[in-house]
């Protein structure tokens, strides 16, 4: 006798199945965000410490910061805070009652993304240019 064929199980609501909403991003960009503010933190610690430790301790820090692995991290840190910051002003106008409808949603959550990047390179090539 022939084994009856069984049916495949229904899939769960995971990632590959729903789209993921712009604000669902948003929102996880945030908590991700946040808590990459707190590890850079870390850094600008570290920066502060070598600062009063003296001259030989201050060179190797700002030598780290000055190698492609130390900007990389640093750049992420910037964008992290304005990111964050951003979306936080977002999160303001949501606690005042303002944007909550679909494509206004959208939108504020498109501006975070792009405005973040785009303030982001602003801020280093000021930061480029000022520094000579």
């Amino acid at each position: 006798m022939a084994e009856p064929k069984l049916r495949p199980r229904p899939r769960s609501p995971f990632f590959d199945i729903y789209r993921w909403p712009l604000t669902m991003l948003t929102s996880i960009l945030h908590r991700v965000t946040g808590i990459g503010i707190a590890l850079g933190g870390l850094l600008l610690a570290c920066w502060l410490v070598a600062l009063a430790l003296g001259p030989d301790s201050y060179a190797r820090v700002q030598a780290f910061h000055g190698h492609f692995i130390g900007r990389f991290l640093l750049f992420g840190f910037t964008w992290a805070l304005v990111y964050h910051w951003l979306n936080g002003i977002r999160h303001l106008a949501w606690d005042a009652g303002i944007g909550f409808d679909k494509q206004t949603g959208f939108r504020s959550g498109l501006f975070v993304l792009l405005g973040s990047v785009g303030f982001t390179l602003v801020i280093w090539a000021l930061a480029y240019m000022m520094r000579g």
